[in-house]
C-alpha cells in the first residue's frame, strides 16, 4: 500500500481522504498475440504511470478486474466490468484507471452513457493514460470534447471490421470442413499440429464404438446403456474433458454430476461427426454488438462430407438412423430392447403389435384390436417362438436366393458384352419426357390465350400454377430416371451392397436384433397367421433382377442356360 499522507494541494478531493482505485485490463480474442496488449504489460503500464496521477501519494490501488479473451463492445458479458460496476455503487472504489479507452469501450454508445452519466453519478474519477488522455477529475470537461467522441467512433469501426474480417475467415473454415470450435466433439481431440484439424482420442472412441454397437447389435436402450456406461464408471462427456483439464463449460455444466444419460445417447447415436461429417453454423451471433446467439436454419448450415476421420463406419450409422424411427420398449426391468420390438405391424390396419403373455406364452396382437376397438381391426395374434421361426426361415430363404443371384451376376459379368441399359428406364423416360414437353407447350400457349380473351385472367392463374406443378412433378421424375439409368450403366458385381449385406450372414441359426435392423425394414402379421417380410434393399434387389433380365442372351451364350 501507498504511503498516505495529508496535502494542502488545492486539486485534491475535500470530501475523502484517499483514492481507491480499480485497474481495468481487457484484452480480447480479436487482439492476438499482441504483446503491448497483453494483460501482463496492460498491468505494469498502470503500476508504472498511476504515481504520476497522485503525487501527493493519497491513492490505494483496491483491486485489478480483468476481462481476459473478452470484447469490448458489449457491458453485459464482461464479468470483471460488471463486478468493478458493483464496486463502485457500493463505494468500494472511486478512481478507475485504463491504459485507453478501447480497453474499456469498443462501443461509442456505452462510453458516452459510462463517462458522461455513470461516473458522475457516482462521485468517481475515471483515467485513461493514453491519447486522448482522460482525467475527469482536473478536467470533467474532457470527456465532451471532439476528441473523446471520435475516438470512440474509431474504437467501434475498429471492432465492427474486426468482427466482419472474423466472419468471413470462420466462414471460410467452415466451407473447408476447418473444425473452429472450442472444444473438440467427444471422440475427436485437437490436432496438436493444426488446431482447426481433428484426430480421433482413441479412449473415447472406443466409447463411441461401444454404445453404437450395444444399440444395434446387442439390442440395448438408451437408458440401458447410459446405465452400463455408469457402472462402467465411463465418465461422461463433461466430466471426461474436465478430466482432460480443460476448461469446458456450458449452460448446464455446473448441474453435471458425471454421469451419462439416455439424453446424451440418443444425440450421439444421431451425430454424423461420428462418420467424419463436420457440420458447423447451426447459431450465430446476432451481431458485433449483440452477442446472444440465434439458431440457424439448417439448409443454412456448413455440412463437409469425410472432413474429419471416421470413428465408425457409414453402414453401422445408418442402422442406427433406421432403428430410431421405430417404436423400441425396453423389457421391464431390463437394458436391452424386445426382440421384434418396432418390427412387427398389422398387415391390415398398419399399426404396431401389442406384447402380451398368456399361460406362460408370449403372443403378439393387433394393436388397435387389443387397446382401441373390436370393430375397427381383428386379432392377427401369433405367438413369438412361430414368428421367430418363421423370420428366421424367410430371411435363411433370403439369403439363398441372394446367393443364387451373386453366382449369376458373376457368369454375366464373364461375358464379353455385359448389357448395362434398361428398356423399361429407357421407354419410361421418353415416355415422361414427351409429358413433359406437351406441359411446356400448354404453358408456353397459356399466355397468348389469355392476351386473346379465350381464357379469363383467373383461369390464366389457376391454370398456369396447375401447369407448374405438373411440370415440376414430372422433372423430379425425370432426374430420378436419370439417376438409375446412370446408376445401370455403372454396372452390377458381386461387392453389390444388397449381396453383400445378406451373404455374410450365410448359414444363420438364430435372430438378434442387430441381424433385423441391417436386413429388415417391417414385418407384417395377417390374420390367419402368414407373414410379409419387408426386405432393405427394395431398390437394388429389383436393379439386380432388371440387370439379369437384360443379360439373358448372355447367359445362353457362357453357359447354354437360361434362368
Amino acid at each position: 500500500m501507498a504511503r498516505i499522507r495529508r496535502t494542502s494541494d488545492p486539486r485534491a478531493n475535500s470530501t475523502q481522504a484517499i483514492w481507491k482505485i480499480g485497474k481495468y485490463i481487457r484484452l480480447s480474442r480479436d487482439d492476438g498475440n499482441v504483446v503491448s496488449e497483453s494483460v501482463v504489460n496492460q498491468n505494469k503500464i498502470l503500476d508504472d504511470e498511476i504515481p504520476a496521477f497522485f503525487e501527493d501519494g493519497l491513492y490505494e490501488v483496491i483491486d485489478t478486474y480483468i476481462d481476459d479473451g473478452t470484447s469490448g463492445t458489449t457491458d453485459l458479458e464482461r464479468r470483471d466490468f460488471q463486478r468493478m460496476i458493483g464496486d463502485m455503487k457500493s463505494g468500494r472504489i472511486n478512481c478507475i484507471i485504463v491504459k485507453n479507452l478501447s480497453r474499456a469501450f469498443r462501443n461509442s454508445a456505452n462510453q458516452g452513457h459510462f463517462l458522461e452519466e455513470f461516473i458522475p453519478l457516482y462521485n468517481t474519477r475515471f483515467i485513461s493514460l493514453y491519447q486522448p488522455r482522460i482525467d475527469t477529475f482536473l478536467d470533467p470537461e474532457v470527456v465532451h470534447s471532439l476528441e473523446v467522441s471520435i475516438t470512440g467512433f474509431m474504437n467501434e469501426q475498429y471492432a465492427y471490421k474486426t468482427s466482419a474480417d472474423v466472419r468471413r475467415t470462420f466462414r471460410h473454415k467452415r466451407e473447408n470442413g476447418e473444425f473452429i470450435g472450442a472444444f473438440a466433439p467427444y471422440g475427436y481431440s485437437k490436432d496438436p499440429a493444426d488446431k482447426n484439424a481433428l484426430v480421433i482420442d482413441e479412449d473415447a472412441a472406443q466409447t463411441i464404438r461401444d454404445i453404437f454397437t450395444w444399440f444395434i447389435t446387442d439390442g440395448m436402450s438408451k437408458a440401458g446403456i447410459a446405465k452400463r456406461l455408469n457402472e462402467l464408471g465411463v465418465p461422461n462427456p463433461t466430466a471426461y474433458k474436465r478430466s482432460k483439464g480443460f476448461r469446458y463449460e456450458n449452460p448446464h455444466a455446473t448441474q453435471n454430476d458425471g454421469l451419462w444419460n439416455p439424453t446424451t445417447i440418443t444425440r450421439m447415436l444421431q451425430d454424423p461427426v461420428y462418420i467424419g461429417v463436420m457440420r458447423q453454423g447451426k447459431q450465430r451471433v446476432i451481431s458485433y454488438k449483440v452477442h446472444k446467439r440465434a439458431p440457424v436454419p439448417e439448409n443454412e448450415w456448413f455440412v463437409v462430407e469425410n472432413a474429419i476421420p471416421p470413428i465408425i463406419d457409414r453402414e453401422l450409422f445408418q442402422a442406427a438412423q433406421d432403428l430410431h424411427k421405430k417404436d423400441v420398449r425396453t423389457a421391464p426391468g431390463q437394458k436391452e430392447v424386445y426382440l421384434f420390438s418396432g418390427f412387427i405391424r398389422c398387415a391390415d390396419c398398419k399399426k404396431g403389435m401389442s406384447r402380451h403373455s398368456s399361460k406362460g406364452y408370449v403372443y403378439y396382437q393387433c394393436r388397435t384390436f387389443r387397446d382401441k376397438s373390436k370393430t375397427q381391426c381383428s386379432k392377427h395374434s401369433i405367438r413369438m417362438e412361430i414368428l421367430e421361426q418363421a423370420v428366421l426361415a424367410a430371411i435363411q430363404k433370403q439369403i439363398e436366393l441372394v446367393d443364387s443371384l451373386s453366382a449369376i451376376i458373376e457368369e454375366i459379368n464373364q461375358a464379353p458384352k455385359v448389357q448395362t441399359e434398361s428398356l423399361r428406364l429407357t421407354t419410361m423416360l421418353n415416355q415422361r419426357q414427351k409429358e413433359l414437353d406437351k406441359v411446356m407447350g400448354l404453358l408456353d400457349g397459356l399466355y397468348m390465350d389469355w392476351k386473346s380473351g379465350d381464357i379469363t385472367r383467373d383461369q390464366y392463374r389457376r391454370m398456369k400454377v396447375k401447369f407448374e406443378e405438373q411440370a415440376q412433378q414430372l422433372e423430379a421424375t425425370i432426374d430420378h430416371i436419370k439417376s438409375e439409368c446412370d446408376t445401370l450403366a455403372q454396372g452390377i458385381g458381386t461387392d453389390d451392397p444388397y449381396l453383400t449385406a445378406f451373404l455374410k450372414h450365410r448359414n444363420i441359426e438364430s435372430l438378434s436384433r442387430g441381424l433385423l435392423i441391417e436386413l429388415v425394414n417391417t414385418i407384417y402379421i395377417h390374420e390367419d397367421g402368414s407373414i410379409d417380410i419387408e426386405f432393405k434393399f427394395a431398390d437394388q434387389y429389383r436393379r439386380i433382377v432388371e440387370f439379369i433380365e437384360n443379360n439373358k442372351n448372355e447367359l445362353y451364350i457362357i453357359g447354354g442356360k437360361a434362368v
